[in-house]
């Protein structure tokens, strides 16, 4: 990282469901210095997610009501930049990306070399399904994840991924409040990070997929697919001025 770079204050955001069995663990790995403060906002648990995060010392918030992945999301990042943050990293407490990687991802963006970086675990097919990724949504993230870099012009290995970093002034311009509660949120952030001609980059992350790391049904997968497909539609339709999409509006 550049020494002369502005020093920035980096939150972590943790979305988290039912993440007692594996949220110190996470938690362990961020390396020391790599970020000013953790937030997590649990989403309703039915376990002691909440209340271990306190004994931890995070700032903990908790939902009343389960909103939803997105509806998590949306809390963490008004937190987040309620409380300063300049650069904003998600990152799961279920361990399954590696929290080792959050100073690199946080450098690219302090060096203003990009606006996000998205950690990527598709290096190569071997080593995705050696993680323990099914082959059913490795099939899925690659076609989609390919049909999405045609749409918006990009060119990433992965645009399914759970970890991301962000700067201030993207969260602040995207409308990302407007965006879906449900897991699709991710992607419609994407389209709106694309739209405003933000920078994307990434960097490669370990896949772990395991019995305690949260994961999606099959049927739950296939919607979240047919979503990701409208909301390209609905984007381009957008860029043709068709359809105007409302979540491509600003804030």
């Amino acid at each position: 990282m550049n020494p002369t770079s502005k020093r920035l204050k980096v939150a972590v955001v943790m979305p988290a469901y039912n993440a007692e069995k594996t949220l110190e663990r996470t938690l362990n790995d961020i390396p020391k210095g790599a970020c000013d403060e953790v937030i997590l906002v649990d989403d309703c648990s039915k376990d002691g997610t909440f209340e271990l995060a306190k004994r931890l010392g995070l700032i903990a918030i908790r939902h009343e009501k389960n909103l939803g992945y997105g509806g998590n999301q949306k809390t963490c990042y008004k937190t987040a930049l309620a409380r300063g943050a300049d650069i904003v990293v998600m990152l799961h407490p279920d361990y399954q990306y590696d929290a080792r990687l959050i100073s690199y991802m946080t450098g690219l963006i302090t060096d203003d070399v990009c606006d996000v970086i998205l950690g990527s675990r598709i290096r190569t097919r071997r080593e995705a399904l050696q993680g323990g990724m099914p082959f059913y949504k490795y099939l899925m993230n690659r076609l989609l994840t390919l049909t999405e870099n045609v749409v918006f012009g990009i060119a990433v290995s992965e645009t399914h991924t759970g970890y991301r970093a962000f700067s201030r002034k993207v969260l602040e311009a995207v409308a990302f409040e407007k965006a879906s509660n449900d897991f699709v949120f991710d992607q419609q952030i994407i389209a709106q990070i694309v739209h405003r001609r933000f920078r994307i980059g990434e960097i490669p992350v370990p896949t772990r997929y395991f019995s305690e790391a949260s994961s999606i049904s099959f049927r739950r997968s296939v919607v979240y697919g047919v979503r990701t497909l409208w909301t390209l539609f609905r984007f381009i339709l957008n860029r043709a001025h068709v359809w105007p999409y409302g979540i491509l509006k600003s804030p």
